[in-house]
């Protein structure tokens, strides 16, 4: 069989949702012996200043998140439909390898707090090992440039396309890490992240009639949202644990894996809607999926460097920080950032299946609701003045 064949037809729905939950159930299991080793080797989180928790609570929560990776992995290369995604092409494995390298760097931060500059060169490194087993971008669509109508593809070689994989998965590995600030927020934007991408890779299989090279973007994102989903009952607030460096780089690795996977090699429009904002989902869930922890770094390298600081210096003025200053619990500014995070991610991947227009509404109302919701405890005290 050679890569270029397809699947037979219908979506395995039901093997992708099985490595979901496997991935969910190993990482819920496997958090409570992450937790006593936590405290046995010393990497706990003492209260400091610009922390919002108020006891020690031990990190290392990214070594069970592995475990249920790896689990949900291994499961996948069981499955006959599954396979595919191993059989063609190497992702997967440059996600093991990737993120195994990046836990491990991690769980050193998390244990000896490392220098940022240490933690970089590891990323960096993290990125390259993606590159090395041809885990980047190819091609880019753009919706210009030919007579047709459809666009023009712009074809990276092997240095572009590799520079712009790494740049994309170092970024997206501190945006995690920098919007990992409240309990639970990391894991719920993780999940909500990985969800969206998971049901736009199985669009992309569906549009694509099953062709192999879709079949691990879906297996990278479900494996990552499984591994969210069973760490967030221990994280959520009070946490009993927290990912630390460890599991923040791992899914943020994970989701530019899965996003490069997923958009990378889209060069064939005719698939989509003909329209603009159909042509354009790839990158659109993209940008959806990474928006608000870009935004929350973004926002963090600007005010940081504006005051002549390093962008990797600590404060508390992030976004979730900004809800509490306004009057929300943590909790509360949990939940809003997990419906900004939703409504981006899943409005955008609602483009690429429904009317572009109704559901371009949906966004704007969601958005607008969500706005309003976050407003609430500032528009009390303008109401009581």
């Amino acid at each position: 069989m050679s890569p270029n064949e397809f699947a037979p037809a219908g979506l395995p729905i039901r093997e992708f949702l099985l490595v979901l939950l496997t991935s969910a159930a190993l990482t819920f299991l496997a958090t409570g012996l992450v937790r006593r080793l936590a405290f046995r080797i010393g990497a706990v989180a003492y209260p400091r200043k610009r922390d919002v928790h108020t006891v020690p609570t031990p990190r290392l929560g990214g070594l069970a998140m592995y475990v249920g990776v790896c689990g949900g992995m291994m499961l996948a290369h069981q499955l006959p439909v599954l396979r595919r995604a191993f059989d063609f092409t190497l992702d997967p494995v440059a996600v093991l390898i990737g993120g195994g390298v990046i836990v491990a760097i991690g769980m050193l931060d998390d244990r000896f707090e490392l220098d940022s500059l240490t933690k970089f060169a590891g990323q960096t490194t993290c990125a390259g090992i993606l590159v090395l087993f041809g885990l980047q971008w190819f091609v880019f669509w753009i919706p210009w440039g030919a007579d047709d109508g459809l666009g023009s593809t712009l074809v990276f070689d092997q240095n572009q396309g590799g520079l712009l994989t790494v740049l994309l998965v170092v970024t997206m590995v501190n945006a995690m890490n920098f919007v990992d600030g409240l309990d639970g927020l990391a894991a719920g934007i993780g999940l909500i992240s990985a969800s969206a991408m998971l049901a736009f890779s199985l669009n992309l299989l569906k549009l694509t009639g099953g062709d192999v090279n879709n079949y691990a973007p879906a297996l990278i994102a479900a494996t990552i949202a499984g591994a969210c989903l069973g760490f967030l009952p221990h994280n959520f607030q009070p946490a009993k644990i927290f990912m630390g460096d460890s599991g923040s780089m791992l899914i943020g690795l994970m989701l530019a894996a899965a996003s490069t996977s997923a958009s990378g090699r889209v060069s064939s429009p005719q698939n989509f809607a003909a329209n603009t904002l159909a042509l354009l989902s790839p990158l659109l869930v993209v940008a959806a999926v990474l928006f608000v922890p870009l935004l929350d770094l973004l926002l963090a390298v600007v005010r940081r460097t504006n005051r002549g600081l390093s962008p990797f210096h600590p404060d508390k003025m992030h976004l979730h920080h900004r809800l509490l200053e306004i009057g929300h619990s943590q909790r509360r500014a949990v939940l809003l950032i997990y419906l900004w995070a939703a409504v981006l991610a899943f409005g955008t991947v609602a483009l690429t299946l429904f009317d572009a227009f109704v559901v371009a509404w949906g966004i704007g109302i969601g958005l607008l609701f969500a706005l309003l919701v976050s407003l609430i405890p500032r528009l009390r005290d303008v109401r009581r003045s």
